[in-house]
């Protein structure tokens, strides 16, 4: 199986309907419940797409769309710092930091390092000096926070996004640091 990884900082439409595929696999358990329908995912990827720094890394095997990454950069006074439920260290959003806004990898290609080099793909040409992400704690039972902690990432804080959303763990690591723990 040989995944080629492809990058987008637009999105045309046939980009976007395969990313509209891949997470509607994805997410299918969770699309009856109102932030996670592909419709409202979709108004969430526009709203992206349109944003500072938005990139995106799709995978294939062959002609199938199977993962994706994707993130835009986020300046200290971006929505996304306001809405931590505990106030950050002074200088903490500072710097520009890359926030993954989703990550999705189809269950056939889960386990087999796919959504590790989709997201090393995103980050490998990026300028900011850290990376953060949301995760729900419930995902997988805890299984997906774990894969974060196991690339490097550490819990700094908890949001909720929007009124539907689930209470979130904010997660960050330096952009360049490669752990394992």
């Amino acid at each position: 199986m040989t995944i080629q990884l492809r990058h987008h900082t637009r999105l045309p439409a046939e980009v976007r309907q395969d990313l509209l595929d891949v997470y509607a696999d994805v997410r299918a358990p969770l699309l009856h419940l109102a932030n996670y329908r592909v419709e409202a995912f979709a108004e969430r990827l526009d709203r992206h797409a349109g944003e500072p720094g938005f990139e995106l890394v799709l995978g294939y095997d062959g002609d199938v769309p199977v993962g994706y990454a994707y993130g835009n950069t986020v300046e200290a006074g971006d929505r996304y710092w306001k809405r931590m439920t505990e106030p950050l260290p002074d200088g903490y959003t500072d710097t520009p930091v890359l926030v993954i806004k989703e990550i999705g990898v189809r269950t056939p290609w889960r386990g087999t390092g796919t959504a590790l080099r989709i997201h090393d793909e995103l980050l490998a040409g990026r300028s900011e000096d850290r990376v953060t992400l949301l995760v729900n704690p419930l995902a997988g039972d805890g299984k997906v926070q774990a894969v974060y902690r196991s690339w490097g990432y550490q819990a700094i804080n908890t949001q909720q996004p929007s009124p539907e959303s689930p209470h979130l763990i904010a997660m960050v690591r330096d952009r360049c640091r490669r752990w394992i723990g």
